[in-house]
C-alpha cells in the first residue's frame, strides 16, 4: 500500500514537473519568436502569443502615448485600444507589409491626436511626495522642476511638431521611420523637427531665468 501511494505521488509530481517545464519552454519559445510569427499564432487565437506581443511592446507604446498626451490614464487607454485592435482584427495582419512596431506607433499617434483635438489641455505629472529630509532633497526637487519645465515646453508645441520631437529624441527614430508613422514625407519630418526645435528654444529662453535660479539658489 505504501509503495503504491509513493508511486502515485511520484507519478503525480513527475506529471506536474513535466507540465511546468512544458509551460516554461513554451514561454521561452514565444519570447524567441519575431513579431510576425507571434501575429501568425495570434491569428489562430493563441492568447499566450498575444500576451507575449503585448509584454514586448507595451512599455515603449505607453512612453510614446504619455509624452504626446502628458496624461497617464489617457495613455493607458490609448494602449489598451491599440492592443484590442490587434486581437479583434487578428486575422487581417499581413506579414511583411509593415513592421508591427511601426503599425503600433501609427495607431497610438492617431489616437493621441484625436484626444488632443477633443481636449486641448495637458496634465503635467505632479512632483513626487518626498518625505526624506536628507541634504540632497533640495537638489532632487530642483532637478525635477527643471525636467517639468522641459516637459511643459514640449507640451506647448503644436501636435505634429511634438510627435516628431518625441519620436526623434525620446525614441531615437530616423526621419524615414517617423515619416512612415506619421504618413508624411521625410522632408516634412525634417521641417517639423526644425520648427519644433526653434519653438522649444523660444519657450525655454523665456524660462531661462527660472531654470538658472533652480541651480543657483542659496
Amino acid at each position: 500500500m505504501k509503495n503504491a501511494t509513493m508511486q502515485s505521488v511520484s507519478q503525480s509530481d513527475m506529471s506536474e514537473t513535466v507540465s511546468t517545464k512544458s509551460q516554461l519552454l513554451q514561454a521561452r519559445d514565444l519570447v524567441a519568436l519575431g513579431d510576425d510569427e507571434l501575429l501568425g499564432l495570434i491569428a489562430l487565437g493563441q492568447e499566450e502569443a498575444f500576451q507575449a506581443l503585448v509584454e514586448r511592446h507595451i512599455d515603449r507604446g505607453y512612453a510614446v502615448a504619455y509624452r504626446i498626451l502628458q496624461d497617464g490614464p489617457e495613455a493607458e487607454d490609448v494602449l489598451q485600444d491599440a492592443f484590442m485592435q490587434v486581437w479583434t482584427r487578428r486575422g487581417s495582419w499581413k506579414a511583411g507589409r509593415a513592421k508591427f512596431s511601426t503599425w503600433l506607433f501609427k495607431v497610438v499617434t492617431n489616437r493621441c491626436i484625436d484626444l488632443l483635438r477633443k481636449n486641448r489641455t495637458s496634465t503635467m505629472e505632479e512632483l513626487p511626495d518626498l518625505k526624506d529630509d536628507s541634504s540632497n532633497q533640495s537638489a532632487v526637487l530642483e532637478m525635477q522642476e527643471a525636467i517639468d519645465l522641459l516637459e511643459d515646453a514640449v507640451a506647448q508645441l503644436p501636435d505634429q511638431q511634438r510627435i516628431a520631437i518625441v519620436f526623434s529624441y525620446n525614441e531615437n527614430m530616423s526621419n524615414s521611420e517617423i515619416a512612415e508613422i506619421m504618413d508624411t514625407s521625410v522632408s516634412a519630418v525634417e521641417s517639423l523637427l526644425k520648427r519644433g526645435r526653434q519653438k522649444l528654444r523660444q519657450i525655454l529662453k523665456r524660462h531661462s531665468a527660472d531654470i538658472l535660479s533652480l541651480f543657483t539658489q542659496a
